[in-house]
């Protein structure tokens, strides 16, 4: 059984930054893409940023481009999101995900393993 557990998650001030960590229990994920979506209450989950199993190649959503920062230390098999300059609307549940196939994504049935989230809150 695969895990993923997240952490970082907690409370800060809007402009602030949190730094999440995602660490996955098999080695094997490091030969595979993996990303971060988020879900705010009452709305679904959306993709944030995903990275490739090198780290070559990363992609974001257009709403928190320049802000986050995805990468990847594949000698610990864990994977990582800098959130800088965040926003009352980057409230959320944040949850890291892992592919077990080839390739790369940015919806969430790219992805066939999931942690269990972390809080984000940004107040104003």
């Amino acid at each position: 059984q695969v895990q993923l557990v997240e952490s970082g998650g907690g409370l800060v001030q809007a402009g602030g930054s949190l730094r999440l960590s995602c660490a996955a229990s098999r080695r094997t994920f490091s030969r595979n893409a993996m990303g971060w979506f988020r879900q705010a209450p009452g709305k679904e989950r959306e993709f944030v940023a995903t990275i490739s199993w090198n780290g070559g190649r990363t992609y974001y959503a257009d709403s928190v481009k320049g802000r986050f920062t995805i990468s990847r230390d594949n000698a610990k098999n864990t994977v990582y999101l800098q959130m800088n300059s965040l926003k009352p609307e980057d409230t959320a549940v944040y949850y890291c995900a892992a592919r077990s196939r080839d390739g790369f994504g940015i919806t969430r049935t790219d992805y066939d393993y999931w942690g269990q989230g972390t809080q984000v809150t940004v107040s104003s």
